[in-house]
């Protein structure tokens, strides 16, 4: 397939396959059809799982070097197809060019650190009770597993998806969204063409509404898929953990966040609203891991107010404030948060989600103050964008805040006393504080995950590949 194809094939053994029926992608940019893929049917499905089952003996044997080098490979290859990557996930998802930036720097050097990474997994030698006795532990591929990614961060969530068990051994089934196949399919296209053989990774997409169930429960249901991992909303993820849990297979999840960030009185101002303001508004506000509410004290809230305007201007000032959703619910969702939070009390700062933007799926940035617990942005993730401001006047009270959510991805505290921020960053029930930094941070040298109903699990460094190994105990008589 050329990067020019109109119809997006599945990664099958290592082909590429074209199916009976096809779904229609549609650009939130233009919002016409760009391309069509292939719509997986249950028969695609279940000769994917069995082209993993079959290429598992193989590849899990493979020693660790092999699969270094093909890793490495990937990420000079990656390099090499940045512009056809970057043509691709623009058209496809609407992302600017900073963010894209971002996820490309984060793919490569996630190529890099798990490979780097291979050779640590190993194995140890415990002393025994029993005189005369011995034992090791193993630690072993789990086998065939699934991978199952979102559109909004396509490259580095697939590629997260289905890199870090394929460096342990495993191979995989990796179900891309339907709103981005084509980021999916040059994935795996860069994979094989690195070395990797064939049947290690295959890839499914399929059209929405029910076949998106079929497709997904029969994944999770197959005898032969021993492990799984999702990334993606908190309510798609509990009704995945619910048939896993059935089954009884193990999952990864990263989900839903509602990020909050404390702004403390001795902040440093200008940096904090800089900071808050692309946190809120990098990718038109689609990251798990937005700033959705920022805390900040009473004393320095009108200064703070000014400073995040100005830097939300400064942050548009290339594009007129137009950013790209997904779809046109996605605005609609928005729209409705923000008429309920001015129809409770709730002010807008800054911005207007009734001013024209370029198409449906565009939505200018908004800043809402004055936000209280009855409106249903406080408890709500927009996932646009869309940013809240409270007050407070104690630490307690931030921290109470802070806690006051469901969900536990990510946080941030702006302070100028570094002791304050580790008291804060340690009462926050969150998977990751961040002192002085934005709420969105990722990268590969460390572990990443939630609390809550963010999911369980970890993504990345020593504790992301360890969740794609067990252990295996052998004991013997000397």
């Amino acid at each position: 397939m050329s990067s020019e194809a109109k119809i997006v094939p599945l990664w099958l053994d290592g082909q590429e396959v074209t199916t009976k029926h096809t779904l229609a992608v549609f650009s939130p940019i233009t919002t016409q059809i760009c391309h069509e893929a292939a719509a997986a049917s249950i028969e695609d499905v279940e000769a994917a799982i069995q082209s993993c089952q079959k290429a598992f003996p193989t590849w899990s044997r493979t020693k660790p070097s092999i699969r270094r080098d093909i890793i490495l490979q990937a990420a000079i290859l990656f390099d090499g197809r940045k512009e056809e990557l970057w043509s691709i996930l623009r058209e496809e998802t609407g992302v600017d060019r900073r963010f894209f930036e971002v996820t490309f720097a984060g793919a490569i050097d996630m190529c890099k650190d798990v490979a780097g990474r291979i050779s640590s997994l190993q194995g140890r030698a415990p002393a025994v009770e029993a005189e005369g006795s011995s034992a090791i532990v193993l630690r072993e591929p789990y086998g065939v597993v699934v991978g199952i990614a979102p559109w909004n961060a396509p490259l580095v969530l697939g590629l997260r998806a289905c890199l870090q068990p394929l460096a342990c051994g495993n191979t995989v089934v990796l179900k891309g969204s339907e709103l981005s196949p084509k980021t999916f399919w040059a994935i795996a296209s860069i994979l094989h063409d690195a070395g990797l053989p064939p049947g290690c990774l295959n890839t499914i997409y399929h059209k929405p509404g029910p076949d998106a169930i079929l497709v997904t429960n029969y994944l999770i249901s197959s005898p032969c898929v021993r492990k799984l991992s999702f990334t993606g909303s908190t309510a798609v993820g509990s009704a995945i953990a619910s048939l896993a849990g059935k089954c009884l297979k193990p999952i990864v999840l990263e989900l839903g966040g509602k990020a909050r960030a404390i702004i403390c009185e001795d902040a440093d101002i200008e940096k904090a609203a800089q900071d808050c303001a692309l946190g809120a508004f990098l990718n038109s506000g689609q990251i798990c891991m937005s700033t959705e509410l920022v805390l900040v004290h009473k004393s320095i809230s009108s200064k703070f107010s000014s400073a995040f305007r100005e830097a939300t201007d400064r942050l548009f000032a290339q594009n007129d404030e137009t950013t790209y959703l997904a779809t046109e619910l996605a605005v609609e969702r928005n729209k409705n948060l923000v008429k309920d939070a001015v129809a409770k009390g709730a002010q807008i700062l800054h911005g207007s989600s009734d001013a024209s933007a370029a198409t449906k799926t565009s939505m200018r940035p908004v800043t809402l103050g004055a936000v209280s617990k009855d409106m249903q942005i406080y408890a709500t993730e927009s996932f646009g964008p869309l940013v809240s401001f409270v007050e407070f006047e104690t630490e307690q009270e931030a921290i109470d805040y802070a806690n006051d959510t469901e969900y536990g991805l990510t946080a941030a505290v702006f302070t100028s006393d570094l002791q304050r921020g580790m008291r804060l960053a340690k009462t926050i029930q969150s998977g990751a504080v961040h002192i002085n930094g934005m709420t969105p941070h990722d990268e590969s040298a460390l572990p990443h995950g939630g609390v809550k109903h963010s999911g369980w699990g970890r993504f990345n460094a020593e504790e992301g590949l360890s969740e794609w190994v067990q252990s295996k105990t052998i004991t013997w008589k000397d």
